[in-house]
């Protein structure tokens, strides 16, 4: 099943369930998407959003509301901060399992040698591989600058 079908499964027996958090987050996820899908129109490209694009769009999401989540912390307000976190628990579920840190550096060690990368100037062709093989699964911003130290 694609993610789009997942996710409207996921909506409609949200809505049966009165489940409203859930429900919540999973318009606004359906409504990125749509954005994404209207811009891409723009772009002339008819096909809309693939699969690994809304993974990209869900981890997009979650860094978003991890970041809002430590501010609210930090300003004091729990309660929103719980609430971003609640949202972040229904996000997830549609985002394949987190690699571990042993396992992101097999990827990264793979990666480097697929591309037969030796200087930091091959540094986007590691990305581009490990983002095509792992999107959803590592966060880049921290990839990116294992990458650069092992190429640097």
């Amino acid at each position: 099943m694609d993610m789009r079908s997942r996710l409207n499964a996921a909506l409609k027996e949200a809505m049966k369930s009165k489940d409203a958090t859930r429900l919540s987050t999973l318009r606004l996820i359906m409504a990125a998407i749509k954005d994404r899908d209207i811009a891409m129109r723009s772009e002339g490209r008819e096909e809309g959003v693939g699969d690994d694009e809304i993974l990209g769009i869900l981890g997009r999401m979650v860094k978003q509301r991890q970041e809002s989540a430590n501010a609210y912390e930090e300003a004091g307000r729990l309660e929103l901060a719980e609430g971003e976190r609640a949202e972040i628990g229904v996000i997830e579920d549609f985002l394949p399992r987190q690699l571990s840190d042993e396992e992101i550096t097999e990827a990264i060690d793979r990666a480097l040698a697929d591309t037969g990368a030796q200087s930091i100037r091959d540094m986007g062709r590691v990305m581009a591989e490990l983002k095509a093989k792992y999107t959803g699964q590592m966060d880049f911003g921290k990839v990116g600058p294992m990458v650069k130290d092992r190429l640097g």
